[in-house]
């Protein structure tokens, strides 16, 4: 399947060395608003086309799924640019900035009958799977609460502290956050409560969400953009409880009794880095006729993004693009 990439930028730095390995993906172009940097991009990782404007890409008839991969500010335009132009997306997270966004962006894909999909990349792995395994075979006896952390020190990066790019911890490592715990404990969530620390530019710099369940179950989440911190997710029950190293990117599964006492340990799959699978389910969904991904539906990132309107409304952290009514 030939991929084109919007944006030549960190994003796309990762995931360029993966998609070169993939037999599914044929990486036929980039793009970016500068020449030389989309061609530099394209000599690096092999691309066969380099384009000045995400409009050439989205005009070149060959390009049959693109990947927007610019800063999450401006998801929204250029996937609705791409659907406009009749192209399938896979859409980097942050989906949106806001639910209002993601549910257009939804109504446009159902409307042309194209695919549309976040690429969260954790909801893709094979880790999800093995954890929810574990739970269910219940070594843990009743999983009743989740905790889980995300913060690396990037408060001295322009995209994180920009209103204006939609900065701060939240949408760029809380969505981490919040999707494992909505991958694991789902969504019958009874209330929201949220601690925030804003920074000078008005954005939210590191944050404690706290997520009660209907049944009983509680999930504590906690990030932040000025430290490193153990990127752990927990789940205790009442016989045990299970540790994931690296909710961002897991990369095992310990089992712990109640004596703190380690009883299994479950190592991930090997991988290339993590970022294939989301590449691989959109070529499948795609040559299969399918317009949503199974791993995460649409009605799952419009959820998310409400989620995280709801918080950022307990904050006071609004958009400028919100402001102008976008």
């Amino acid at each position: 399947m030939k991929l084109g990439i919007l944006g030549a930028g960190h994003i796309g730095d990762l995931t360029a060395p993966t998609l070169a390995a993939l037999p599914e993906i044929e990486c036929a172009a980039v793009a970016s608003r500068s020449l030389q940097k989309a061609q530099a991009f394209a000599a690096k990782y092999g691309f066969a086309k380099a384009y000045g404007s995400y409009e050439e890409l989205l005009c070149d008839p060959e390009i049959e799924l693109v990947y927007v991969a610019t800063p999450h500010s401006h998801h929204y335009q250029h996937a609705m640019q791409a659907l406009e132009h009749g192209k399938p997306v896979l859409c980097e997270k942050a989906f949106t900035l806001n639910a209002a966004q993601a549910k257009a962006l939804r109504e446009a894909a159902a409307e042309k009958g194209l695919f549309l999909a976040e690429a969260i990349w954790t909801r893709y792995m094979p880790s999800r799977a093995l954890i929810d395994q574990v739970l269910a075979n219940g070594v843990i006896g009743t999983p009743r609460l989740l905790t889980a952390n995300l913060s690396y020190v990037v408060c001295g990066k322009e995209r994180i502290q920009n209103p204006a790019l939609a900065g701060g911890a939240l949408l760029d490592l809380g969505v981490y956050g919040l999707n494992f715990a909505l991958m694991h404990f789902g969504d019958e969530i009874e209330r929201v409560e949220s601690s925030v620390q804003r920074t000078e530019t008005g954005v939210d710099g590191a944050e404690t969400i706290t997520l009660f369940y209907k049944d009983g179950r509680m999930a504590v989440l906690t990030h932040s953009i000025y430290v490193r911190s153990d990127r752990k997710g927990i789940i205790s029950g009442d016989e045990g409880y299970l540790v994931v190293e690296n909710i961002n990117n897991p990369q095992s599964v310990s089992v712990f009794d109640t004596q703190d006492r380690l009883i299994e340990t479950h190592p991930v799959p090997p991988q290339i880095s993590g970022y294939e699978y989301e590449f691989q389910e959109a070529a499948r969904c795609i040559r299969q006729g399918r317009t949503e991904s199974e791993s995460m539906p649409l009605a799952e990132s419009v959820r998310l993004m409400e989620l995280m309107d709801r918080l950022r409304g307990q904050w006071g952290v609004v958009f400028p693009q919100e402001k102008a009514g976008l």
